[in-house]
């Protein structure tokens, strides 16, 4: 467990890489124009568990040819290449046309297949985005991906999206030896338990924001009565939520296979662990799928209360209506211009039916407060 225990320290965000591969083969420093640079961000060889130094740094060309002739497995890091920039590299190591396409253009949903002797996975990662105050407009989480092709002897990640930086994991894996001499197999369990990790604290992160929202729903408002709040902002957490499920529900099936199912790409050892990465991915998968039960009720309940708010702002308004009825149909009556009516000519009638009305809509508006309409 002590390989594992290394890797579940937070991994703090990591600066852009200084070397890029050149198109003539060679190195350029990240500080040259951009447009010199292509998407390689790093590329090393490692060798019972430790990374082979070199006079200079290596291209994956040279880098494979070195693990092919003295042992150990290489790893390249991208960072959304384009077509141009990857079909060398995918022509090296043989990788499947399909996968390729796929981890040049992205947005896959997560999986797991397998392309002759190269494991294709898709990660999806997510990053919580910090706000003072959630609005119908705030963005919660945002989201990345990441492509890993896992063979005998090289390991390659294709990133996309800011988020995700993998520099900072790559550095723990160097401090230990132990776990990084199992090859390819423990770099790829890192990535699945760093990316699922990440969900852990989104998901905590989100839980607040959700709790938020139902006290804001839930809490009293005027006369004790629910004061409820804006449905933009609860649509607007649906849908980040939406989001989350998206990368987490798919990845179930993967994460099961890879820690049930024998493969010749993953080291016995290794595949123990992703029990534990499952049991993690399962924790989260039940959090989504509340979050989203339990979103659709609040949205359900604030409709509600808005409803009754309307219910009750009408019934108010007809009761005002029926008080006001009475002296309208007095003085109707006594507006018609007829020379014969009952006392027009009588010295107090004027008193009499004032007095007549004021006590009709007092009394109306005593029986409408009683019974809760005012």
């Amino acid at each position: 467990m002590s390989m594992i225990h290394n890797l579940r320290a937070a991994v703090r965000p990591a600066r852009p890489s200084r070397l890029s591969l050149r198109k003539d083969g060679g190195v350029y420093d990240a500080t040259r124009p951009a447009e010199a640079a292509t998407a390689v961000v790093d590329c090393a060889v490692y060798r019972d568990g430790a990374r082979v130094a070199f006079e200079r740094n290596l291209t994956p060309h040279e880098a494979i040819r070195q693990v092919r002739r003295d042992g150990g497995f290489v790893w390249i890091g991208l960072h959304e290449p384009s077509e141009a920039e990857f079909a060398g590299i995918a022509a090296e190591f043989g990788l499947h046309p399909l996968a390729v396409e796929d981890a040049v253009h992205a947005h896959q949903r997560p999986k797991l297949e397998r392309y002759d002797d190269t494991l294709f996975t898709v990660f999806k990662t997510i990053h919580y985005v910090e706000h003072d105050e959630l609005t119908a407009t705030s963005e919660v989480v945002e989201s990345g991906e990441v492509m890993c092709f896992t063979g005998r002897d090289f390991f390659i990640t294709v990133r996309h999206g800011g988020q995700g930086s993998l520099r900072a994991l790559r550095h723990r894996l160097q401090d230990d030896p132990e776990l990084l001499a199992k090859g390819p197999s423990a770099v790829l369990h890192a990535i699945a338990d760093h990316v699922v990790d990440g969900y852990v604290a989104v998901a905590d992160a989100v839980q607040d924001d959700i709790d938020e929202v139902e006290t804001e729903v839930f809490s009293p408002g005027r006369k004790g009565t629910p004061r409820g709040t804006d449905a933009g902002r609860i649509y607007q957490l649906k849908r980040e939520v939406m989001e989350f499920k998206r990368a987490v529900l798919p990845l179930v099936r993967p994460m099961q296979l890879l820690s049930e199912r024998p493969m010749r790409l993953i080291d016995p050892d290794i595949q123990k662990y992703f029990r534990d990465v499952a049991d993690h991915l399962a924790r989260v998968q039940e959090q989504v799928v509340g979050f989203d039960e339990l979103l659709n009720s609040i949205l359900q309940a604030n409709l509600a209360q808005a409803s009754v708010a309307q219910n009750e702002d009408m019934r108010k308004i007809t009761s005002w209506a029926a008080i006001i009825a009475v002296p309208t149909m007095v003085c109707g009556v006594y507006g018609m211009n007829f020379d014969y009516m009952p006392e027009t000519h009588w010295k107090y009638g004027y008193p009499v039916v004032l007095g007549v009305t004021v006590a009709l809509c007092l009394g109306i508006h005593r029986t409408l407060k009683r019974n809760g309409w005012l």
